[in-house]
């Protein structure tokens, strides 16, 4: 089992958003990606979620921002009125859980590392998975001899990653929508019948 916790963090005011909002978001059935606070129209906090298995809707931002506004109103660290903004990780989405290099191997990822790790800083390539603490991206070969190569990292040097728009990334993400709107029809169409 992959650990499922966030292990990007964010720093300063995002933090301490996120850590009040994060508990807020888990009893509501959804999972925190990212905060980020910008001086945007005032000031802007932007959240990102999604449910457990990588999807969110229109509704589901709804009530996300109905369930942490109020909490948000009496935070007192954010001076004078502010603009919520609450999203889906889009497709080409941040990579925050050990479990996102899992769910979404074979598909190209950007990599930033906090520091030189094996003389690199930074990685794209196609994610090959996460296991024992360390993610796998398959990389160009830096030998002419070598079409590919794996490099492992430790998660805990990761600074920051997302998914890279490809065609194939597009595909995947029509058919998890599809599969799970057929889901959410044969439910509904379920509860119709009881």
């Amino acid at each position: 089992m992959v650990d499922d916790d966030r292990f990007l963090k964010e720093t300063g005011l995002a933090g301490e958003i996120a850590a009040i909002i994060e508990p807020i978001l888990s009893e509501q059935g959804f999972r925190l990606v990212r905060v980020h606070v910008s001086g945007r129209n005032g000031v802007t906090v932007q959240i990102m979620a999604e449910r457990p298995d990588g999807t969110i809707t229109i509704a589901d931002c709804a009530t996300i921002s109905r369930g942490i506004s109020p909490v948000l109103d009496a935070y007192e660290s954010i001076q004078g009125s502010y603009h919520l903004e609450v999203s889906s990780p889009g497709i080409d989405r941040p990579l925050v859980r050990a479990s996102d290099f899992v769910s979404w191997s074979g598909h190209e990822a950007r990599i930033e590392l906090k520091q030189l790790y094996e003389g690199r800083r930074k990685l794209r390539g196609r994610l090959a998975g996460c296991e024992g603490g360390e993610i796998a991206v398959e990389v160009e070969g830096a030998l002419p001899t070598a079409d590919r190569l794996t490099v492992k990292v430790p998660i805990a040097l990761v600074h920051a990653a997302r998914l890279v728009l490809s065609d194939d990334l597009i595909a995947e993400d029509l058919r998890r929508n599809s599969k799970r709107r057929a889901q959410e029809e044969a439910r509904l169409a379920a509860d119709d019948s009881d």
